[in-house]
């Protein structure tokens, strides 16, 4: 699937830059080379720039195996993870590691939630007959990845409150639950691919379980007034993140670890996988690249606007679409589009308002797809990409309807 992607933006881009040529656009070809170039270049910067990141929490992660608490983390969701994944071992470190990305994605602390997945992820290669393709328990754990729910979207909020938004707060519930909507529909659609039986009672308890948690903390920042919610959000979540540093550390002490050998250890394994994922990263954003400067990304736009215009459907959310095709391909193109919404029609403006919930409801899907595969050399990506696709979907159409609702 990756494979038909990637020859779909580059071929799909070429023929699109011919036509404008023939049209009169002369210069199309020399943007598309920049482009190319620049996407090599940040993919690389990229790369290097995760880098350090990888060593830090890969370096905390090793500290937490060691001492016991990832798998002490990892006992609260055994039960659930044994019916879902039947082919991880309860004791596996995958667990843990999931356990943890999944977390740190909840509590929007992605700097933390992306080394941690890469770990997982190379753990379950171990598991893995065959390492070329996506195993079952890979694709679950990708889907529900690229697709995370997001408690607190601190970035979305401090955007808005710069842009002079009076309530830059009031997309965190449409927010939150166009995420859950888009979580969901990946996971479900997981399930049917691979017959997960999502009626038996513990998985069913846990997703009832999840639901009335995400009901609970929507209900919570309700209660807050608007111009409390940022403050609060932004306290809570970089509570969180040095939390979560000192708890690892304090572990590590407790079980008299060599707490700094561990880290350096774990540190190496996070610079062996930001070497392992810049040729994945950087294909993938060439591709983007070419798809984007061809123009071809604009023809789309346009195409789905005159669809829902033939339709007589409200189109006021159209200008917000840009973010929409953007967000699955590339995070700070994505930002970028949000950001210009805001500034050309108002923070808050409805087109804002929308651009905000679109920018929080999915995650960057094929850098998620590149960055994930690309650590543990996988190609075949069986059900992964359209499942996934599917719940960005599903999280963009719920983040046009909520925003109707909520606006």
């Amino acid at each position: 699937m990756l494979n038909f992607i990637f020859c779909l933006f580059f071929l799909g881009g070429f023929l699109n830059a011919v036509f404008l040529s023939f049209a009169g656009q002369t210069d199309i070809f020399s943007k598309i080379v920049q482009a190319l170039f620049d996407a090599a270049s940040n993919g690389f910067q990229i790369s290097i720039g995760l880098t350090g990141m990888l060593c830090l929490w890969l370096g905390l992660l090793k500290i937490g195996e060691q001492s016991g608490l990832t798998n002490l983390f990892a006992k609260g969701l055994n039960p659930l993870f044994k019916r879902l994944m039947p082919e991880v071992p309860p004791s596996h470190p995958a667990i843990g590691s999931m356990v943890m990305n999944m977390a740190a994605n909840i509590l929007g602390l992605d700097n933390a939630a992306t080394p941690m997945g890469l770990k997982a992820m190379n753990e379950l290669q171990e598991l893995n007959p065959h390492k070329d393709k996506a195993s079952k328990a890979q694709v679950l754990f990708m889907v529900i990845n690229a697709s995370a729910v997001t408690l607190i979207p601190i970035n979305i909020l401090m955007y808005r409150y710069q842009l002079g938004s009076i309530n830059p707060t009031a997309v965190f519930i449409p927010i939150l639950l166009a995420t859950s909507v888009s979580t969901l529909v990946g996971f479900l659609s997981v399930s049917a691919v691979y017959k997960i039986n999502i009626f038996n009672k513990v998985i069913l308890s846990y997703l009832l379980g999840f639901m009335a948690f995400i009901a609970g903390v929507a209900y919570y920042f309700t209660t807050l007034p608007p111009d409390l919610r940022l403050t609060c959000s932004n306290i809570f979540a970089n509570f969180i993140m040095l939390l979560f540093i000192t708890v690892f550390i304090l572990s590590g002490v407790i079980k008299k670890l060599n707490v700094y050998d561990v880290f350096i250890k774990g540190a190496k394994e996070g610079f062996d996988i930001a070497v392992k994922i810049i040729p994945y990263l950087v294909s993938m954003l060439c591709a983007i690249a070419v798809f984007r400067a061809s123009g071809l990304m604009d023809l789309c736009i346009q195409g789905l606007s005159w669809c829902f215009e033939c339709l007589h459907l409200n189109t006021d959310f159209a200008p917000a679409l840009p973010t929409a095709f953007m967000k699955p391909l590339s995070g700070s193109g994505a930002r970028a589009m949000m950001i210009e919404t805001l500034t050309h029609y108002g923070a808050d403006s409805f087109e804002g308002f929308v651009a905000s919930v679109m920018q929080g409801s999915t995650e960057t899907t094929f850098y998620v797809l590149a960055v994930y595969f690309g650590s543990v050399k996988i190609s075949k990506t069986g059900a992964a990409v359209p499942c996934a696709l599917l719940a960005d979907l599903a999280g963009l159409t719920a983040a046009v309807i909520f925003s109707y609702i909520f606006f």
